[in-house]
């Protein structure tokens, strides 16, 4: 097969009987050449009874695989990139508020050598408006702070060649996202533009404690930042303590203060408190870099290789 699709599969029984008829006509827009590979991913509902039936009356090839509970999307995503044989594959959601059309034309492009990976960017979202605005919130902070290339509405669903598949694939990391890791990695990107459409069928399994899991891992795996904020209120609240505390020195040595004890307190308190925060950003700065060196991501990452005839010899 030339193309592939990935769809990771969660509480989505009630949208796989439309999903299986989009899948149909996209496999015949592709002359044929798609597979389809689901993941599974613990669903406690009969997505995989469904899905098994999908598998013996399907007239495309396809794929079916069971997590044996829930790991998370990303993982998802890698157990099924990992199975795919294509040479260009596609990540699709199951719950269809992305396009399929999307899919071919992350393929088209790949294909034609634009670039290396496809990224579907949401120009809006037919979503309830309590999520319109704290996604955008989330994704307008982590685009300043973080990932600065990321788009303004965030990414879902993304296609790419063998060889960033292969890339990906080798950053075995387990509390990460795998939206900041594909840019992160680099390479030639596109960005596919699209409106994410309103959910017809079932219940989204994206819960708060979902989103607020995927907000840190996005945000610790991929920066000090945090780390950097507190070394930065330690030191200028150690200047602002010693400032603070000659003064109360000089007041109660002219007589301002009268009260015993208590411009002794005031400076420990003051100058224990800064130190404390500018301890735990230095001692922070260190375990950081000790973290970083255990996700064992590569220096760099070689995108192309080229020779000349008299380089054969060596």
């Amino acid at each position: 097969m030339k193309y592939s699709v990935i769809i990771p599969v969660y509480k989505n029984e009630g949208s796989i009987p439309r999903l299986v008829a989009e899948l149909e006509l996209l496999a015949q827009s592709l002359n044929g050449q798609l597979e389809v590979v689901f993941v599974v991913d613990g669903s406690p509902d009969s997505s995989y009874t469904m899905l098994q039936e999908v598998l013996k009356t399907a007239d495309f090839p396809l794929q079916l695989l069971a997590h044996s509970r829930n790991f998370g999307s990303m993982a998802a995503v890698r157990s099924g990139l990992q199975a795919a044989s294509g040479e260009y594959f596609a990540i699709m959601a199951a719950d269809l508020q992305e396009p399929p059309k999307l899919m071919a034309e992350f393929f088209k492009s790949l294909e034609a050598d634009e670039c290396d990976v496809a990224i579907g960017t949401r120009d809006g979202r037919r979503d309830p408006l309590f999520t319109r605005v704290t996604a955008k919130i989330f994704w307008s902070c982590y685009r300043r702070l973080i990932v600065k290339d990321m788009p303004k509405g965030g990414v879902d669903v993304f296609g790419c060649n063998r060889v960033f598949r292969d890339q990906l694939l080798s950053l075995e990391e387990s509390r990460s996202s795998l939206v900041a890791l594909i840019f992160w990695l680099g390479f030639r990107r596109k960005l596919f533009s699209y409106e994410r459409q309103l959910r017809q069928e079932g219940v989204s399994a994206w819960s708060f404690s979902r989103k607020v899991d995927y907000m840190m891992d996005s945000i610790f795996a991929f920066t000090d930042y945090p780390i950097r904020i507190l070394t930065r209120i330690g030191a200028i609240g150690s200047v602002l303590s010693i400032s603070l505390g000659l003064i109360i020195v000089i007041a109660r040595v002219i007589g301002v203060i009268d009260v015993p004890g208590y411009a002794a307190t005031m400076l420990v308190v003051l100058v224990l408190g800064a130190l404390n925060l500018l301890g735990l950003g230095l001692v922070g700065t260190y375990a950081w870099r000790g973290y970083e060196n255990t996700k064992r991501r590569p220096s760099a990452i070689v995108m192309l290789k080229e020779k000349n005839k008299y380089s054969d010899g060596y």
